[in-house]
């Protein structure tokens, strides 16, 4: 009787031995694949941003209108961003206030290419959301290049330095591409 349950004892240890070892084997694997997502997940990004940056490039020459959101008659610049999000199953903002206050708000030097930089109105002095513009391309020097819908002198879609006019207009960077 001892040496059958000596053998059982025996048995269920090796077995229990085998499923943790089954279960670290798992964890293990797990923790790889994991690892692989995270990896990937500024490929990603960077695969949407690009994806985002050649349909707003796209725009470029569109009419300024106020109020529209409708590349056929033109874009304000919420409208024109707005629109550009829309099509990558971006949804809930359409003023520059509504933009200041979705997404994640990030310091300008951690802002990439794809993230919306807010802005003033016309007069600088009013600190409170006029303008919205998205990140086109960063150089390493981390010069901004963005693109919007102006009611400038370039009257529509067009891609601008982040500097002088526009830098002192600048009020917050923010991210809806994660």
């Amino acid at each position: 009787m001892k040496k059958a349950l000596f053998a059982i004892l025996l048995l269920t240890s090796i077995a229990f031995s085998s499923k943790a070892q089954d279960n670290v084997s798992l964890t293990m694997q797990y923790q790889k694949m994991m690892e692989k997502v995270i990896n990937r997940i500024p490929e990603v990004a960077n695969s949407t941003s690009n994806k985002i940056m050649d349909f707003a490039k796209s725009l470029i020459g569109t009419r300024y209108r106020y109020a529209s959101s409708n590349p056929e008659i033109g874009f304000d610049c919420s409208g024109f961003v707005s629109y550009v999000y829309k099509q990558f199953g971006f949804n809930g903002a359409r003023s520059s206030a509504d933009f200041a206050k979705k997404g994640k708000a990030i310091k300008l030097a951690d802002a990439k290419v794809g993230d919306i930089l807010v802005f003033t109105g016309t007069n600088s002095r009013v600190r409170k959301p006029g303008h919205v513009g998205i990140i086109y391309s960063k150089d390493e020097n981390g010069n901004i290049k963005f693109i919007h819908s102006s009611s400038g002198k370039a009257k529509g879609v067009t891609i601008t330095d982040l500097e002088g006019y526009y830098k002192n207009r600048f009020l917050k960077a923010v991210t809806v591409v994660e």
